[in-house]
């Protein structure tokens, strides 16, 4: 359609006599511009925040509201038949409706199964900041630790919130929140062997736990920037090298838990190789790297003090993963060790790195969905873990963790059926392959087939050698900075077989 042609429609669409030769057109963009008597009528651009400030203003309305007063109140930022699309994708996840035809009404949907939740979304956006869900006892916790510093009295580590713990009898997630966790988080390889799930999505979940764990440490890698480090092990121009180093060690310890994951469970090797790797040339005493910390401690931001007798901590850690390992629910599992971890600080540093990837343990020994925190607002996550610093109050941290969960459902459930299914041949061979293209790499020997097929004959029956060697000569070739620990090789070794990989792509 020409822009007159279009302008006229609009004239005769209004009613409006306008004169032709007084009116003017502008190209912005892909879009036509019109002016007409100086006003310019241009589409609509959808804020990226849409869904949230729908949210929001549903919030404000507990008993239900209407498309007509939700589209009064939204009129500047989207069209009517634009809000009806949006309510019609969010029902059933986000909001749920009473009522029919125009007597329809919208509220917010219990994702708790807890009849005491109450968002507070509205305040949140009204003040300029990004929040989430929070029940009515995490506000309480939220109020508290929002005071200034001055006014929050001083507390230390307080023995009796571990000691009065009892595994499958105190339960920090209600048995509805389980249920629904549960439910959302099952996923089609529930009786495959452990952590076959999580290595459908590996790719997806390097890079988004990754850069989401990250960034709650501030770490100022987008998340494209985090791909382009994992996939290709490019980094970031202009950015501190100690944030690449930041993710290169969410991606080592990530894959360890996948990799090992009929082995990993909550014990001090566990653990204490999660923090080598989280912590890999980032403390300022290297020695320090996968040991329990025999120093005092000091937490930026809160009033808490950490337990500082080295025999104490000790003592606590291992009892904390006790009964860690003693409770039989998963998410129970998962949320015991995202609250006491960080609590205890038996590191000198990374305590909440690592508690965030031990949350996914449970989560991939059962094929559940993992967390990969994406989309957590840094400060609803900081202030929950201060309830629990200050208060001993799981509250707040409570809700971070069940939105979190279900952010996280969303996104991985949303992409399973595009996952192409695993090469059966690599997964039955996936120790050999490892071990082969290590034995190459290790003993500078060239990507040669007739050498791999030689190293394959030992190691793999012969109806698979052929496609084994295929994929190993392959995956020789994509070899890369960012994907070397996939075959348990160190940085240095590859470096120094690197020219024979340029040699054999020439």
């Amino acid at each position: 359609m020409s822009v007159w042609r279009g302008t006229a429609l609009l004239r005769q669409k209004n009613g409006a006599n306008i004169d032709m030769s007084r009116q003017k057109s502008y190209f912005i963009g892909a879009n036509i511009c019109l002016r007409v008597n100086k006003r310019c009528v241009v589409p609509k651009k959808l804020p990226h925040d849409l869904t949230t400030r729908i949210e929001a203003e549903v919030a404000q309305h507990p008993n239900g509201v209407g498309i007509d007063e939700l589209h009064t109140a939204l009129a500047e930022i989207v069209s009517r038949r634009t809000l009806q699309r949006r309510l019609a994708l969010l029902l059933g996840e986000r909001l749920v409706s009473t009522g029919e035809g125009r007597a329809i009404k919208y509220r917010l949907a219990p994702v708790t199964g807890n009849a005491n939740i109450a968002l507070q979304a509205a305040s949140s956006y009204a003040s300029g900041e990004v929040y989430i869900p929070t029940s009515v006892e995490g506000a309480e916790v939220k109020a508290y630790v929002r005071q200034p510093i001055q006014g929050r009295k001083p507390v230390g580590y307080d023995r009796a919130f571990l000691d009065a713990y009892r595994p499958n009898e105190t339960h920090y997630l209600t048995a509805e929140i389980r249920e629904h966790l549960h439910n959302i988080g099952r996923s089609p390889a529930a009786e495959r062997p452990a952590g076959t799930y999580a290595r459908d999505v590996l790719g997806r979940l390097l890079i988004d736990l990754s850069w989401a764990s990250s960034q709650l440490e501030g770490n100022t890698y987008t998340r494209l920037d985090t791909q382009n480090l994992i996939e290709r092990g490019q980094a970031a121009a202009g950015k501190d090298r100690r944030e690449a180093q930041m993710i290169l060690n969410h991606k080592a310890a990530i894959e360890l838990l996948v990799e090992q994951a009929d082995e990993i469970g909550f014990n001090c090797f566990t653990f204490n190789n999660l923090h080598a790797l989280l912590s890999e040339n980032l403390l300022a005493d290297p020695g320090e790297s996968g040991r329990l910390r025999n120093r005092i401690v000091e937490v930026s931001g809160t009033v808490f003090h950490p337990l500082g007798i080295p025999q104490e901590i000790d003592t606590h850690f291992a009892k904390l993963l006790d009964k860690a390992a003693a409770i039989d629910d998963a998410f129970e599992q998962a949320f015991f060790v995202m609250v006491h971890i960080p609590y205890l600080q038996p590191y000198v540093d990374v305590n909440k790195r690592v508690s965030r990837l031990g949350v996914n343990i449970p989560l991939i020994r059962h094929n559940l969905c993992p967390l990969s925190f994406i989309d957590v607002p840094e400060r609803a996550y900081v202030d929950g873990t201060l309830g629990v610093y200050e208060l001993q109050r799981v509250d707040l941290l409570r809700d971070v963790f069940v939105w979190a969960y279900e952010r996280s459902c969303q996104r991985y459930m949303a992409i399973r059926d595009t996952v192409a299914e695993p090469d059966p041949v690599r997964l039955r061979q996936r120790e050999a392959i490892i071990t082969i293209v290590a034995e190459i790499v290790r003993g500078q020997q060239a990507p040669d087939v007739a050498i791999v097929r030689a190293i394959a004959t030992s190691l793999v029956p012969s109806e698979d050698r052929d496609r084994v060697v295929a994929l190993v000569m392959d995956d020789l070739a994509r070899l890369h900075e960012g994907n070397v620990t996939r075959y348990r090789l160190r940085l240095s070794e590859y470096r120094a077989w690197q020219p024979m990989q340029q040699a054999g792509a020439a």
